[in-house]
């Protein structure tokens, strides 16, 4: 299954394969329920049986997540004293707020360069930047440089995927057909005890 859905993806038009890692590495940290690194990780796979290479999509790929986290930094600087310092997003505590503010006078640019690398906060701590009104181009770059590590690291396991694509969809098979078989076996059981308790009451 996972081979055939390579198969697929590698037949379509190159240009439409970067438009789409570009799109999920940008839109990650406006909207991060975005499957983005999923979907980088299955994209670099076709590097180990196309022509398609790590450059360019790291280059994308590192680009696209960089101009994504300077849109919510933007986002941030503009709606930050009128959103979160007066008070109008309740679910943000103050305490929360203070929280920040001490991270950010105490690490600023620092945190942006290990945010990839904490799950659930790249959208928080772009729009913090913002917030926190640190300098956009220093801002950009480090998040460049974030981008650019962590997204060499999930092509990297990409391509030693597609090498490994065949064996990897046996096991995902066999753990299948294992589950499956479990499940037929635990219905079974249910099904007879329904069956003969059932039977007793008659």
């Amino acid at each position: 299954m996972l081979q055939d859905i390579v198969t697929y993806i590698s037949t379509l038009d190159p240009s439409l394969i970067y438009l789409v890692l570009f799109f999920f590495a940008f839109i990650e940290n406006i909207f991060p329920p975005s499957p983005s690194d999923i979907v980088l990780v299955i994209g670099a796979t076709l590097i180990a049986n196309s022509p398609i290479g790590f450059v360019p999509i790291l280059l994308l790929t590192g680009i696209g997540s960089a101009s994504g986290f300077i849109v919510m930094y933007f986002i941030g600087e503009f709606l930050g004293d009128k959103l979160l310092r007066k008070g109008k997003l309740k679910f943000i505590k103050k305490e929360s707020l203070e929280k920040a503010d001490l991270w950010f006078n105490k690490y600023g640019y620092k945190l942006i360069l290990i945010n990839r690398f904490i799950p659930g906060t790249r959208a928080v701590i772009s729009f913090f930047c913002g917030v926190h009104r640190l300098k956009p181009l220093p801002t950009f770059i480090y998040a460049a440089i974030s981008s650019f590590i962590w997204n060499a690291l999930l092509i990297w396991f990409g391509i030693l995927l597609g090498k490994n694509i065949s064996l990897i969809d046996h096991y995902l098979n066999t753990y299948s057909n294992i589950i499956l078989a479990i499940t037929a076996i635990v219905v079974f059981y249910f099904l007879i005890r329904f069956w003969k308790r059932k039977k007793s009451k008659n």
